[in-house]
């Protein structure tokens, strides 16, 4: 493993990641920051844009219709609790 002086770590990202999504692959690199924590904020919001152009890219709407919601909305009315019989020991 190389080791480099300090002043050269941080003029670089030290942070870098490659995110796998499907059969596509991004590469994402911090892009701000020069202390760890400040480059793994900046690579957690470079990588949530990938995933959210990703979701975006990939999403299909489907034609669902809400007669599903509607159906359980009617039958609230058939939220009563059964009544509960309960047995008496005898002695």
């Amino acid at each position: 493993m190389e080791t480099e002086p300090c002043d050269a770590m941080h003029s670089k990202s030290q942070v870098k990641a490659t995110l796998r999504l499907g059969t596509e692959s991004y590469s994402v690199q911090a892009t701000k920051g020069s202390s760890l924590s400040e480059q793994l904020v900046s690579l957690k919001e470079e990588s949530m844009a990938v995933l959210k152009d990703f979701i975006t890219k990939h999403n299909v709407p489907q034609d669902v219709p809400d007669e599903s919601l509607e159906a359980s909305s009617d039958d609230d009315d058939d939220d009563e609790k059964p009544q509960v019989k309960t047995k008496k020991r005898e002695c």
